[in-house]
């Protein structure tokens, strides 16, 4: 009996120290900063790519035609 208690306790504080490892690497991912700097990362990323890049250059340089042509009418 008393090796079927001390067997369950281990169980039980293996339990624990699993839970307390999930909880800890949760909130590591669910850290806003960690998130907003990932955020960040995949947008800067993606707007140095080439493709991205000049595609937004030339809807910047047709939006800045479209105003000067306003504008001197």
């Amino acid at each position: 009996m008393a090796k079927d208690t001390e067997r369950i306790e281990r169980e039980i504080e293996a339990a624990r120290t699993r839970l307390a490892s999930t909880l800890d690497e949760i909130a590591v991912r669910a850290d806003p900063q960690r998130i907003a700097d990932d955020t960040k990362s995949i947008v800067v990323a993606k707007l140095n790519e080439p493709k991205v890049k000049y595609s937004l250059i030339g809807a910047g340089a047709l939006v800045v035609g479209l105003v000067l042509v306003k504008l001197f009418r």
